[in-house]
């Protein structure tokens, strides 16, 4: 209602604040996890390497972090609409604090074992996952309760999550350089705690992010039907399918990244954690323009070849370029051009996903294509700390650029993903439509991570 002039009464104003209020709330709580995340992503390997020495050490400790993230998005869309994605992100967010806090104070005690390290990283993978699925999930609710057209939303989404990631990269590299990669883990487990109690004041009373309290009660029965309908969702939409699959191998190439090569090269030809942080930090910055630019354009371009493009110029090269040079100038432009290209990915798949999947099925669909994604995560750091003990760092870059580039010509191959241009279709044949594809319905898979660096907190 507005008076003669046009402007808005004071009641118009403060309902279009709260409608707006938990989207903004989501976006800045990722934002604060995101940034402790490019914490744990410096700090944590830096951490490794400076108490054991041993790439293969650290890659295990990468291992036992991603290995429990799998599981629990394995099994876990089905309980998360039943318990609340409120109360979910907020416990979730609180055991990993904490977690990640045990890690330098037992340090600072003398008693920090490797297997304490590695049971303590694996505590933080168990849980932050679910809390990660139960945001993400809310992102199309509270869009459409913003008023918020759903590609600018995904665009939005994903462009604050590179900005947190840019600045969290260029902060831990100067921490961890300055102060010790303990004291950017005491940090990062303060980023759980403020995101915590954003989350509990900021989605107070929204309907969407409450228990379920209207839908059969969960039973062994019940939630072995709930997993059976996202997987079989899933598996019968080619499209679907096929960038899960992607995406599941390019996670644990990127994996292997993050964890171990590039912390390895920084240490080894760039003069350490500084030049590692500048690195994803130019890296992030770059991904944030490329998804604000597509945010800004992209409804005008074809999909598939924007992302087979952005994808190929952001997949193998880095790789290639770290094994050909011991210089930080070559890779940080490299990694410039790259971050511009995985910056147009997550936007297209948001939207895409958001278009194809139905409301009703939401958290257990995000539940089966997040755990596909994520399938060849643990074994990604565990397999580069072991290739470069076993045949050098040059060799190992070399070998999971080729198979990064390869990876990354299955839009241009594969008939199926020409869907991604196609009008949103239909339910696969034989899967219930739960209601109607609507664009506050689906979710994603887990956001693509770039090689510069790694997937946000789950």
């Amino acid at each position: 209602m507005t008076v003669p002039g046009g402007n808005e009464t004071a009641a118009d104003t403060g309902a279009a604040k709260n409608a707006r209020g938990p989207l903004a709330t989501v976006l800045t709580a990722n934002a604060v996890s995101i940034t402790g995340n490019s914490l744990t992503l410096i700090g944590v390997p830096w951490f490794a390497l400076d108490t054991t020495g041993s790439p293969g050490k650290a890659g295990f400790v990468a291992f036992c972090a991603a290995l429990p993230v799998l599981l629990s998005t394995l099994a876990g869309g089905p309980v998360i609409d039943r318990l609340g994605r409120r109360r979910v992100s907020i416990a979730s967010d609180l055991v990993c604090g904490l977690a990640l806090a045990m890690i330098p104070l037992l340090h600072h005690l003398g008693v920090l074992e490797f297997w304490m390290l590695c049971a303590l990283m694996a505590v933080t993978g168990l849980f932050h996952a679910p809390g990660e699925m139960a945001r993400h999930v809310l992102v199309p609710d509270l869009a459409q309760r913003a008023g918020t057209a759903l590609p600018r939303a995904a665009s939005l989404y994903d462009a604050v999550a590179r900005g947190a990631r840019m600045t969290g990269a260029a902060v831990a590299g100067l921490l961890v350089a300055f102060l010790g990669a303990d004291t950017v883990l005491f940090l990062d487990a303060a980023t759980f705690g403020l995101s915590a109690l954003l989350v509990t004041a900021g989605l107070r009373g929204v309907p969407s992010a409450e228990p379920m309290r209207d839908g059969p009660r969960l039973s062994p029965a019940r939630y072995r039907a709930d997993l059976r309908e996202g997987y079989a969702y899933l598996f019968r939409s080619r499209l679907l399918l096929g960038i899960m699959v992607m995406v599941m191998v390019t996670n644990g190439l990127a994996q292997s990244w993050s964890s171990v090569l590039l912390p390895v090269h920084a240490r080894e030809e760039l003069g350490g954690p500084a030049a590692q942080g500048l690195l994803v930090s130019v890296f992030a910055g770059c991904a944030l323009a490329g998804a604000l630019l597509y945010g800004a354009v992209g409804v005008r371009l074809p999909r598939r070849a924007v992302f087979a493009a952005g994808f190929l110029v952001g997949g193998a090269p880095p790789y290639v370029v770290a094994a050909l040079t011991d210089t930080t100038a070559p890779l940080l432009v490299t990694l410039a051009a790259a971050g511009f290209g995985v910056g147009v990915l997550n936007p297209i798949l948001t939207t895409v996903m958001y278009e194809q999947v139905p409301e009703a099925l939401r958290s257990r669909v995000v539940g089966a294509s997040t755990a596909g994604v994520l399938l060849t995560t643990p074994l990604g750091g565990l397999a580069a700390g072991f290739l470069v003990e076993r045949v050098g760092l040059t060799p190992t870059l070399l070998g999971i650029g080729a198979l990064y580039f390869l990876t990354t010509l299955a839009p241009l191959v594969f008939p199926s993903w020409r869907g991604m241009d196609a009008t949103p279709a239909a339910p696969p044949k034989g899967i219930p439509d739960g209601g109607s594809v609507s664009s506050s319905g689906p979710s994603t898979p887990a956001p693509v991570p770039g090689p510069g660096g790694t997937r946000p907190r789950r």
